[in-house]
């Protein structure tokens, strides 16, 4: 009788070095996928974020993952659940699944890590998003969404296990 092994295969060694790594504009910013579930044999995701000073997610809900943000530069206002976090270079947050979320980005602008458990958000950022043609922040958009525009990205959003709550 052959014995059937349950271990997940072996992952290989990564490295994505500065400025490497899928680069995305997404929500005004610049995110640059670093490591995917593919990467890590779903164990994480974790994506480099560089925010335009005053951006601002919209509060959310994560249904499948847990999400740590770890500020790099800048400084960021988190609301999470009941709770306002204020954040700069160096701090790391916790937002647990199935608590509200958003944030607000100082006046300097932010570049954070999102470090996802398990890994998957990179397929909604890539349902979401377009490819950036160059490492830099995206022009602001030219006109704000409409309700239309809102309803499509909330139906995208929650068939990748996200909720929009605005």
């Amino acid at each position: 009788m052959t014995q059937q092994s349950t271990q997940a295969p072996a992952l290989e060694p990564l490295a994505v070095r500065k400025d490497e790594g899928e680069a995305r504009w997404w929500f005004g910013a610049l995110a640059e996928i670093k490591a995917t579930a593919a990467d890590t044999g779903g164990q994480m995701t974790i994506v480099e974020v560089t925010e335009h000073p005053g951006a601002e997610a919209p509060l959310h809900v994560h249904r499948r993952d847990d999400e740590g943000f770890w500020i790099l530069e800048g400084e960021v206002t988190f609301e999470v659940g009941d709770e306002t976090i204020e954040a700069s270079a160096g701090d790391y947050v916790f937002g647990p699944r199935d608590i509200p979320h958003r944030f607000t980005v100082g006046d300097r602008g932010c570049r954070m890590l999102f470090i996802l458990v398990p890994g998957g958000i990179e397929d909604v950022i890539r349902a979401t998003s377009e490819p950036a043609p160059s490492r830099t922040l995206p022009p602001p958009p030219e006109a704000e969404p409409t309700p239309e525009e809102i309803e499509g990205l909330k139906a995208i959003v929650k068939e990748h296990g996200y909720e929009l709550l605005v």
